[in-house]
């Protein structure tokens, strides 16, 4: 069984018109996992995140301050391409509270895996700066989370969205219990992500991808350097940046990954998770702009989660 965490706040997160990370992406997600092949998921609505967890891995004068800066009509804006509008604070609140409800069902042994269907994304937000459409590191504060609640240590993060995630990266930068590997289009915004970033404690992994590159490299890149780093690592939980947006129909970047390689990707860390973590997983949705190529490739890694 997969739980599936969403929430209607998450469509009220809008930062104006032609902003690509725009609630149409959750909309048509949202029809999509209605179909009859997903009918055994189990949905859940998740809590709004406490000011506790979200400073487990943010400052709380931070926490404060974006959620302060929401604004009561018309849009805030944070950086060139993040903003708020009256509905963020929730749906930012909704996300990260996901990440953290899907750990809980995954610690306390009520499912193996888990699938968050929500947004803002998080894994571009850094300790003290929102940026990348991210406010709230969702992935890293599931980890916080995880550890601080559940007395989890060891927690491996795999971010195969375009952007590098930069904000993982820093909080995870100091922790060496704690493991992030990503693979990613180079250059390419953040313009972080270089293999000579290793982390305090060599507990970071990057495998820039160049422009162009498709299922070969992507999948050489996987099965050479990152699956033996996780297993090298041998995390208690693992948790996924599915960001969908490597795929070749992205309007953001220029991987050409297809449908089947995320099917495979989510075979292939299942199969780590199963040896690892006892199966656990926790999956949040980071980036994928195409609405076709979204609905296909988050509809192929679910699929492969409920065969848990």
């Amino acid at each position: 069984m997969t739980i599936f965490y969403s929430h209607a706040a998450c469509l009220d997160h809008d930062m104006g018109d032609g902003h690509p990370e725009s609630p149409a992406r959750l909309a048509a997600l949202q029809s999509a996992f209605e179909a009859a092949e997903f009918n055994k998921l189990e949905r859940r609505e998740p809590p709004e995140a406490t000011l506790e967890q979200l400073e487990l891995m943010h400052p709380s004068d931070y926490v404060e301050n974006i959620l302060a800066s929401v604004p009561i009509s018309g849009i805030t804006q944070i950086d060139a391409d993040t903003r708020l509008c009256p509905g963020s604070g929730e749906a930012v609140l909704r996300a990260a509270g996901a990440a953290c409800a899907a750990v809980d069902a995954v610690a306390y042994g009520e499912t193996k895996n888990a699938f968050c269907s929500v947004r803002p994304p998080g894994h571009h937000a850094e300790k003290r700066t929102a940026m990348g459409f991210c406010f709230f590191n969702n992935v890293a504060i599931a980890a916080g989370h995880a550890r601080a609640k559940h007395g989890i240590e060891r927690i491996g993060v795999i971010d195969f969205d375009v952007h590098h995630g930069n904000g993982t990266q820093q909080m995870f930068w100091s922790e060496g219990n704690f493991f992030f590997a990503s693979t990613h289009q180079m250059p390419l915004y953040p313009g972080t992500g270089a293999k000579d970033e290793r982390g305090e404690f060599d507990n970071i992994l990057n495998v820039p991808l160049e422009s162009g590159a498709g299922s070969d490299q992507f999948r050489t890149a996987m099965t050479e350097i990152v699956l033996p780093g996780i297993c090298t690592f041998r995390p208690e939980l693992l948790l996924i940046s599915a960001g969908f947006d490597a795929h070749e129909r992205d309007p953001l970047a220029g991987l050409n990954l297809l449908e089947e390689d995320y099917s495979w990707v989510t075979q292939e860390l299942m199969s780590v998770a199963e040896q690892l973590t006892g199966g656990r997983i926790v999956s949040m949705l980071e980036g994928g702009y195409d609405l076709t190529a979204l609905v296909s490739s988050a509809s192929a890694h679910v699929r492969e989660l409920m065969k848990a």
